[in-house]
């Protein structure tokens, strides 16, 4: 059950969080704000070279030290960016695409292929609430491999050690040591 976001507005304040931002909502406009800054700074990551800079432009867009173990390749796109998180010795390749208003955390030696996209924003069904967001959380525990072109949904927890195969659409939670493939994501081994 999705519930509105409360006055204090916790996703913009570097924290996950499951509910729905209605359409009207004050607090939109500074979304948007943000969003703003992030669509500068990302012209910025998008044409730097060196790994230093990149992880600190990365930084600047999540609003965290990047540690120096992790490496990003770019491009590299998110909407907002605060929502983020990243742990240690975590590898992000080449045009992944993160939608991270309602968080997403990816813990220490994730391998993330090209062309993933992570997605913590979807809209209700009823067509008067259409242009309002649904926030659910996605984090991804030690040691997962996400494979190239997987999208990730909302609220999905993948599971320490597991593995999402290429071109996956992953829409429930996946368990540790566990490989899933298909549309949707089925299990298709234990590790």
């Amino acid at each position: 059950m999705t519930t509105k976001i409360n006055e204090e507005h916790e996703f913009l304040e570097n924290k996950p969080h499951q509910g729905i931002l209605f359409q009207g909502d004050p607090k939109f406009s500074e979304i948007f704000e943000q969003v703003n800054r992030t669509k500068k700074l990302s012209v910025a990551l998008n044409s730097a070279t060196d790994p230093d800079e990149i992880r600190e432009m990365m930084g600047q867009i999540i609003g965290k030290t990047v540690d120096n173990s992790t490496t990003v390749f770019t491009p590299f796109n998110t909407n907002y960016g605060r929502n983020i998180t990243l742990g240690k010795n975590v590898f992000i390749n080449h045009a992944c695409s993160f939608l991270d208003l309602g968080g997403i955390t990816i813990e220490d030696d994730v391998l993330i292929g090209p062309n993933v996209q992570l997605i913590t924003e979807n809209h209700p069904l009823n067509p008067e609430e259409r242009k309002s967001l649904v926030l659910e959380a996605i984090l991804i525990r030690e040691n997962a491999w996400i494979g190239a072109g997987a999208i990730i949904l909302p609220g999905v927890t993948i599971g320490k050690n597991s593995v999402v195969a290429a071109g996956a659409v992953v829409n429930k939670d996946v368990p540790e040591n566990t490989v899933v493939a298909g549309v949707p994501a089925k299990i298709v081994k234990q590790l």
